[in-house]
């Protein structure tokens, strides 16, 4: 239920006005007295601001002072400042250090930027300066670590914290005071191409990362920002889809890892998502944001919106019929603070605000959570920072090398037969094969990092260069055809020839009547899948005839057409080439066309739009210079006069770029079928954030290495596990499958109530979650329980001895599952419930316990009441979900 609204009254406004103008010019008002309570000093402030004030306080921008002091009179509640500076160490020093000069210039503008908030504005409230910081905080200078599904491939609290502290040294040295990060979301479903930012597919796991994580940024005083609230992906892996997730599912999948950081880890802020839950989208779910998070949870930090999410609820899910309605039932719904992507994007929001449309009640709650923030923060005392330690502490040498430590702990062993892993660093020639040899990919929400160490550069400084053997292979993605460019089309305008086609829209499907709008389009590559043409036109309901010249490269037959939605024509000198008049799919359609080199052709498209999700493209592969034969040919080649191949192969993903199809893309699996294919012994170590198919070549090849995307340091971190200074034991926290086609796909499935496999195909994945490779082997013994029957309240010690049976020192990621036999509604076939990553030298033998507690043996009954049941639970103990070494009964009476 929505506040009941309140008339505000012009008057009254104005006598507020007048009073607060007055309260503001007191010498010492009492808060900015740092002896009284938080409470006090908020209570006080707030009633010395105006409505307007108030506003600012529930808006953040990316920005600075640049966008002009006047407009900033009356607050802002934080900027998101990306300074970029040049480097003002010797060479030296920023091997050492890093990129540190634009850590100091930003350090030093975020101080300027508080000093004029502080003593310019009217009431000098402070801002609070936030930034991106999943992996390492996203700006020059900063180190980069392994990526998130990275940080939880490790299985490593410890590690991941210090990580974390590492992180928050160098974000808050510059000043910068929130991070928008960690993300918390369960990837189910390994389409979704922000897989790479979590923590994967278990919520106890990704509770574990990130309480580690998050700990270390909150008791340093920055606030974190754990998002998307509550999921966002949906349907085939998309992101932002609409969820209809029934209560039960979101409390024992979706909400465990957020309810644990807000009330056991402290995380004093929270993101929402862009999508629907049940109907309503996330950013003005009352339910969500309000009964759920703040009233039942007790959350008392502030909520933020995802980028431009607050007028989401008009453009995208229809259920407001403007800004200012949006910015209603946001705010009324639980939501503090609107995070937009421009500062002239105030008006929009601010027109709710004007005509009183948000209940007064709403907003006061909102900006009494934000100021407590700034309070809790020091920030009305202590705004400033030392910029030198903002210069030291970035890019420093030990987060470097820690950065080095967490590659190689996160990397995972899939397979390796015959012991082709480790490489004998005394071997004579080495083949490095592949796009991401000398390419260093960090990642979504990556800085551009410090002296990126290449898995070519590692292996060089662990063998020498006289001992590689490099051929670049295969793109990542294979190009058949491109979009055409500017330069190739041209129209006449004003009597002078411009680039481009020139576009004649209409307001009807029709092409009919005098055009809505007339301009000259550089290139006809759109992706109208939000908003229309043009203000003036539909989104869904618009035609457009393009006409022009294009001009051909050179000579021969080329194939010439178009990407994109159905529903259009093209004719190329003065004839019909495309008729594809009718709505359907998306689809490219090409045809070959006879090009003489230098001549320029006439060209129309017409093109029609009803139904809204447009993209269209022009595109040609007259530019395009298949080359992947001769590249393949060349990798063969290096193989040959090679000791080992090793091929590196990645994948395409991240925001905006979800996966249909999850094999490598490109000729990739070419590649590698070829180069096995020499006899020479071959590992193939794969570059994403994510999992991959791997039927088509996983038996031609000896080794497969999950790589990740491994950080600045991470050429020497792969190094280390690929020639055995280090011991691989990183474990996947997502399931890797055979198929696509098994998506969504994960190990704590309930049962099914028959079965679980195709026709075709098993239900069963190809790597399962928690599995991981070791050059050394363990054996698991004595299980053991303090108590084989428990009360309900009690807690149960269990124990068990793992022993290293190999020849090298390595390390050993314990994992324990439970299984309720018999509850009075159905359960996972398996949990999480503990995992401990312990090192072991060669026949050393360790005990190993866990606790488990009444809230990890605790359920929703068919009521949603939480309880722990009598009965039965299967206890498990292995190497992976699927290899379980050990289990008995524990008794609950």
């Amino acid at each position: 239920m929505k506040y009941s609204k309140k008339i505000i009254l012009i008057a009254v406004f104005g006598i507020s006005i007048w009073s607060c103008s007055k309260k503001s010019n007191d010498e010492n008002p009492a808060y900015k007295n740092p002896e009284l309570s938080v409470e006090e000093r908020v209570n006080d402030l707030m009633s010395r601001m105006t409505l307007e004030e108030k506003f600012w306080q529930m808006f953040m921008i990316p920005g600075d002072l640049s966008i002009g002091k006047d407009k900033l009179t009356h607050g802002i509640f934080g900027f998101q400042i990306s300074s970029k500076g040049k480097n003002d160490n010797a060479a030296e020093q920023i091997m050492d250090y890093g990129s540190t000069g634009s850590a100091k210039q930003m350090a030093e503008e975020i101080n300027d930027i508080q000093r004029y908030f502080l003593e310019e504005s009217r009431l000098g409230i402070p801002i609070i300066p936030f930034n991106e910081a999943l992996h390492g905080l996203a700006r020059d200078g900063a180190t980069v670590y392994p990526q998130a599904i990275a940080l939880a491939a490790t299985w490593d609290t410890t590690l991941v914290a210090n990580v974390a502290k590492a992180i928050t040294k160098e974000t808050k040295t510059r000043g910068i005071r929130q991070i928008l990060s960690p993300v918390l979301n369960i990837a189910r479903d390994v389409r979704w191409g922000r897989v790479e930012e979590t923590y994967g597919e278990d919520p106890y796991l990704t509770t574990q990362m990130a309480s580690a994580f998050i700990g270390a940024f909150e008791r340093e005083g920055v606030i974190t920002t754990p998002k998307h609230f509550v999921a966002n992906v949906g349907a085939g892996g998309r992101d932002s889809y609409p969820i209809s997730f029934n209560e039960r599912l979101l409390e024992e999948i979706y909400f465990p890892a957020f309810k644990t950081v807000f009330q056991k880890t402290g995380a004093r802020s929270v993101m929402t998502s862009y999508n629907s839950v049940n109907g309503t989208p996330c950013t003005s779910n009352e339910w969500l944001l309000r009964k759920k998070l703040k009233e039942e949870w007790g959350f008392d930090g502030f909520v933020i919106s995802d980028a431009g999410a607050t007028g989401g609820a008009n453009v995208l899910h229809f259920t407001a019929k403007d800004y200012a309605e949006a910015t209603e039932d946001a705010v009324e719904a639980g939501l503090d603070v609107m995070f937009q992507t421009n500062y002239n994007h105030k008006p929009l929001f601010w027109e709710a605000y004007e005509k009183g449309m948000v209940d007064e009640k709403a907003i006061d709650e909102a900006v009494r959570r934000i100021l407590k923030a700034k309070f809790e923060l020091g920030l009305f005392e202590n705004p400033y920072v030392d910029v030198e330690a903002a210069a030291v502490w970035n890019g420093h040498k030990t987060h470097r090398e820690l950065a080095r430590k967490t590659a190689s702990k996160a990397m995972v062993l899939l397979k390796n037969e015959k012991e082709v892993l480790p490489i004998n660093k005394a071997v004579k020639k080495v083949a490095l094969i592949g796009h991401d040899v000398k390419t260093v990919r960090l990642g979504g929400y990556s800085g551009p990092g410090n002296n990126l160490i290449s898995m070519h550069q590692g292996i060089s400084n662990k063998i020498g260069e006289e001992h590689i053997l490099y051929a670049p292979g295969v793109a990542l993605v294979e190009e058949h055809y491109k979009p055409i460019g500017a330069s190739y089309l041209s129209t006449s305008e004003n009597g002078k020839k411009v680039a481009g086609l020139k576009g004649n829209y209409f307001d009807n499907i029709k092409l009919s009547g005098q055009p809505k709008v007339e301009r000259i389009d550089k290139q006809i590559k759109f992706g109208w899948t939000l908003f229309s043409p043009h203000e003036d036109l539909p989104y869904d309901w618009f035609s457009v005839r393009w006409t022009g010249k294009l001009k051909a490269p050179k000579t021969g037959v080329f194939n010439v057409g178009i990407e994109g939605n159905d529903g259009y024509r093209m004719y190329l000198d003065g004839k019909l080439i495309i008729d594809n008049w009718q709505k359907q799919s998306y689809k490219t359609i090409l045809k070959e066309f006879s090009f003489e080199a230098g001549k320029e052709y006439d060209i129309k498209i017409e093109f029609f739009e009803a139904a809204g999700n447009a993209k269209f493209k022009l595109v040609w592969d007259a530019t395009i210079q298949n080359e992947w034969e001769q590249q393949i040919a060349e990798a063969v080649k290096a193989a040959k006069k090679s000791d080992v191949a090793v091929v590196f192969a990645g994948i395409h993903e991240g925001e905006f770029r979800d996966r249909a199809l999850l094999a490598l893309p490109g000729h990739q699996e070419a590649l590698i079928k070829a180069v096995a294919k020499t006899g020479k012994p071959t590992v193939v170590v794969l570059v994403g954030g994510s999992a991959i198919t791997m039927s088509n070549w996983i038996n031609d090849v000896d080794g497969v290495l999950m790589a990740w995307y491994a950080g600045e340091n991470g050429g020497n971190g792969f190094a280390d596990i690929l020639f055995g200074d280090e011991n691989p034991a990183g474990r996947l926290p997502i399931t890797f499958p055979v198929d696509e086609a098994q998506c969504p796909l994960y190990y704590n499935n309930k049962p099914t109530g028959r079965g679980d496999n195709y026709h075709n195909l098993t239900g069963q994945p190809l790597f399962p979650f928690g599995f991981g490779l070791s050059y050394t082997s363990f054996e698991y013994s004595n299980i053991e329980f303090s108590k084989n029957n428990i009360g309900a309240d009690e807690t149960v010690q269990i124990t068990c001895t793992i022993k290293n049976t190999g020849t090298v020192t390595g390390d050993e990621v314990v994992q324990l599952y439970i299984r309720d036999e018999l509850a009075s509604v159905s359960r996972p076939i398996k949990e999480l419930k503990g995992f401990k990553r312990i090192s072991l030298k060669a026949g050393e033998a360790q005990n190993v316990s866990f606790e488990l507690d009444p809230e990890a043996l605790s359920m929703l009954d068919k009521d949603m009441h939480r309880l722990v049941e009598a009965g039965d639970f299967r206890i498990m103990i292995g190497a992976s979900s699927k290899d379980i070494r050990l289990r008995k009964i524990l008794t609950v009476k």
